[in-house]
């Protein structure tokens, strides 16, 4: 019999002090002011349309409702040509 599937993927396996610096890291990416405009329009988003938003992300590239798989890493293009661009937030 087949192990059943993990929920949330596999797990980075980071020592101690690595993991404390990359959560360090992630919070201060997550609180810079065009993070919090994204995450801010994306809850409007959802709020506005929850039968289209529910298992979906909002994609601020194409102002789309996509899986979540879709919505990642530039639509399977890899993260090097997107990375610093600007997108349009309301």
């Amino acid at each position: 019999m087949a192990k059943p599937k993990k929920k949330g993927g596999p797990k980075q396996k980071l020592s101690p002090i690595a993991r404390r610096k990359k959560a360090i890291r992630d919070k201060k990416f997550a609180m810079t002011a065009q993070r919090k405009a994204k995450k801010a329009e994306a809850q409007r988003k959802r709020r506005e349309q929850p039968a289209q938003s529910k298992g979906k992300d909002w994609d601020h590239k194409n102002q789309r409702w996509e899986t979540p798989k879709q919505n990642r890493s530039n639509d399977g293009q890899g993260t090097k040509k997107e990375s610093g661009k600007k997108y349009k937030v309301k």
